[in-house]
């Protein structure tokens, strides 16, 4: 065998070597990332349905798997920085700012739960949408206490995702995110207009009726 050969095999030889190891990063990481997404989901169900508890222990276990998926792509650098990763960590971080923002805690920051600026950024669009349900559930239950409160939050994040104007490759589609906020601020904004003006109505229909009663 020839020397251009030889030395050809055994540059083959250790890419294939690399690229096993790559293959099974990554099919570890994916399986990790789904089981991510899954306790994410399940967290924020049980937000909604005021199981704090079970909502903290779920996010401990996204949590944990998060931290080994960083730790398992430490060398592979482009599986780390990659969509399917990426797309956990925007929902681990929509589920933790979700809860912290109903529990009036304080914002948890990405260098805390591990998680890239992108992801962080659209984690926190994407609760926009579940402080809209979580407003809509509350004045079903006519709890009217947090509504603007909630709405103000929702705003001040709007506006800024707005200033974070650079290109998509940076952002990871956050612009797509930005545009569906504002359509769900506005939308959130006038639902609670017209419920608390239902109320002020009702309340008034009421001191009414019984000025007329006396």
């Amino acid at each position: 065998m020839s020397k251009p050969i030889e030395e050809l095999e055994a540059i083959a030889t250790h890419i294939r070597s690399y690229f096993v190891v790559e293959d099974e990063a990554r099919e570890k990481a994916l399986r990790s990332c789904r089981q991510v997404i899954q306790y994410s989901a399940r967290a924020i169900h049980a937000l909604h349905h005021q199981e704090q508890d079970k909502a903290k222990q779920l996010l401990d276990s996204a949590y944990r798997l998060v931290q080994d998926v960083n730790r398992d792509l430490s060398e592979h650098g482009e599986l780390l920085h990659s969509g399917f990763v990426h797309d956990a960590q925007k929902e681990f971080c929509e589920a933790c700012i979700t809860l912290a923002l109903i529990n009036k805690e304080a914002l948890p920051k990405p260098e805390k739960l591990g998680i890239s600026y992108a992801a962080y950024l659209n984690g926190l669009g994407e609760a926009v949408g579940e402080l809209r349900r979580y407003i809509l559930d509350s004045l079903r239950r006519q709890d009217f206490s947090r509504g603007e409160e909630l709405l103000i939050i929702m705003d001040s994040i709007y506006g800024v995702l707005m200033t974070m104007a650079f290109p998509e490759v940076v952002t990871h589609g956050l612009r797509r995110t930005t545009d569906a906020i504002r359509g769900i601020v506005e939308r959130t904004r006038g639902d609670l207009t017209i419920a608390l003006r239902q109320r002020e109505l009702e309340t008034k229909l009421d001191k009414f009726s019984h000025r007329g009663g006396c």
